[in-house]
Order: C-alpha cells, then sequence, then structure tokens
C-alpha cells in the first residue's frame, strides 16, 4: 500500500498547491476506479481540485488528505448520478463475525483490478474497497470520506471483496471499446507520422485556429499554435507516438525509453478532431501516473 502519513498531512498551514500536486496520483487511484475510467477519473480529479483551491482554509481543515478524498469521493458521486448507471445503498449491517473471505495476499488482487471490473460494484462497495485495498485507509477514515459509518463500511467492504473475487473467476466479458471513425484513424496516423519524422510545421498545420491544449498535471499554460508546446517536443530526440484507441477516444501513445532510459514510463495524448482538424490535445507527459496499466 501506498499510504502517506496522515500526521504529516494536517499541518496547520501547509504548502496547499505543492501538496495538491502531491495527491494528485492518489487522488486519480480513487477516481479512475470510481468513475471506470482514465480520462473521467482525471476529470474528476480536476473538478475536486477546482472545488478544493476555492474553498480551502487552513483555519478549519486539520486533515488535509482525508479532505481532499472526502471532496473526491463526493465528485465521483456527483459524476456517477449523471452518468446515471448506478446509485449509492448502504447497509448498516454489522459483519463484525463474519470471516471475510479476501485478505492479506488476496488484497494484491484487488488493487490491480481492471478499472472495468471496479464498474460492476455497486458505488458504495467500489468506495470502500479503493479506499481500504488501493490506499490503505483504516475503516473510521473510509467512513469519514464517505459520509456513513464504519458498520456500513464493513458491509460494503465485506461485499465488494467478495464480489471482486466471484468476478475474477468469470471469463473476461468486458465489452471493447468503440471503434475509432476511418476518418479520425487516419488523421491519428498522420499525426504520428508528422510528430514521428519532427515535422512540427506540418503537426501545425493540422490544428484548428481555436484548438484547446490541457497539458494535464502542469500549472502553467501553454498555446499550441505558436507557442511553446512543439517548441519544447523539437527539444527531445527520440520520442515516438504511436496511434491508440484509449477508451474509444483517438489517442497516441508516446514511448520516452530512447530519450529516459528503458524503465521510463510511457503516456498518452488525447485528440479531438472536428471537420479534418486536431480541436483538442490533451496531453498526460506531465500526469503520467494516470495512465498506468494501460499498456
Amino acid at each position: 500500500m501506498d499510504r502517506m502519513n496522515l500526521k504529516a498531512l494536517s499541518l496547520p498551514d501547509p504548502d496547499f498547491p505543492l501538496l495538491m500536486a502531491q495527491m494528485r496520483a492518489r487522488l486519480h487511484r480513487y477516481c479512475a476506479r470510481m468513475t471506470g475510467s482514465t480520462l473521467d477519473g482525471e476529470d474528476v480529479v480536476q473538478e475536486t481540485l477546482i472545488k478544493a483551491n476555492d474553498s480551502y482554509d487552513a483555519s478549519t481543515v486539520q486533515n488535509v488528505e482525508g479532505w481532499l478524498f472526502r471532496i473526491a469521493h463526493n465528485a465521483s458521486m456527483d459524476f456517477l448520478r449523471r452518468r446515471a448507471r448506478e446509485q449509492a445503498v448502504f447497509a448498516d449491517d454489522d459483519v463484525d463475525t463474519v470471516a471475510d473471505p479476501i485478505a492479506g495476499a488476496d488484497q494484491r488482487h484487488v488493487a490491480t483490478a481492471a478499472l472495468r471490473t471496479f464498474m460492476r460494484l455497486a458505488p458504495a462497495q467500489r468506495s470502500t474497497v479503493i479506499l481500504a485495498d488501493v490506499l490503505g485507509y483504516a475503516l473510521d477514515e473510509a467512513a469519514e470520506v464517505m459520509g456513513t459509518t464504519v458498520p456500513a463500511v464493513k458491509a460494503a467492504l465485506h461485499r465488494g471483496r467478495t464480489r471482486l473475487r466471484e468476478l475474477s473467476l468469470e471469463a473476461d466479458d468486458a465489452v471493447p471499446s468503440p471503434a475509432l471513425s476511418v476518418a479520425d484513424q487516419a488523421l491519428l496516423a498522420a499525426y504520428a507520422d508528422r510528430f514521428n519524422a519532427r515535422d512540427f510545421d506540418a503537426l501545425r498545420d493540422m490544428l484548428a485556429q481555436d484548438v484547446r491544449l490541457n497539458l494535464v498535471g502542469l500549472r502553467k499554460p501553454m498555446q499550441a499554435r505558436g507557442g511553446e508546446y512543439f517548441t519544447n517536443y523539437a527539444k527531445t530526440q527520440g520520442l515516438r507516438m504511436t496511434p491508440m484507441n484509449l477508451e474509444g477516444r483517438a489517442a497516441l501513445w508516446v514511448d520516452t525509453s530512447v530519450d529516459e532510459g528503458a524503465c521510463a514510463p510511457g503516456y498518452a495524448v488525447v485528440l479531438q478532431f472536428q471537420d479534418g482538424k486536431v480541436s483538442s490535445i490533451r496531453d498526460f507527459r506531465y500526469a503520467r501516473y494516470a495512465l498506468e496499466g494501460v499498456v
């Protein structure tokens, strides 16, 4: 478990912007599993950090990590309600006397379960399993984040672990991501070819006049047209892009091994197209945690 020291995050006046940056990867691990999507999870993280930045008061927030996760939990539940897939159902059954079928080594399976597998749990079960078995929260801390009782957390955790074990024994019946259109595939391939050839002028020609650029995890804004975005990429030598389908969206996987070493993590750049031009770029170069285990 990568549990952080809560006491270290309970200072009366921490460097809050820095703390939010440090917590971003952990928040994403929670939100991605709650939403069943790497990209939707990052959207919820951004919403969480905006809300946290607007409402943070060092004089009233004592447990900063727990406070951030409470906001993330509520934002995730709001997202699920908007998507109208499931509703949270809490049960206050006391399961103290029930032997949990998943413990110890088996919890490692929980931590590595696919995002879509988590989506097959009810939201309350999903949340408790992620908090307890992925992030290492104690039951009372999970209850505080979720705004419920310890008995409710115990019941949901027991049921969630049991259900995950059942799912692990079932055949993989996950629905594949929607296929990309032929036009999007062609544009994606052209973008990759021009990037790999280091033809950044040709890449700029592919951009719409009002193209939107989102460098996830980077607080400094950049412009795609006439800005530092491609200029910075031009300084690299061995980065190579490969077209991919990421949750049904046109994306490029960036191999960083030549520039940064064989063990360096890659990342994705997600594109949107409109009228044959790139209308949106969502670059995860500075948020590589979001794509852990994707490829």
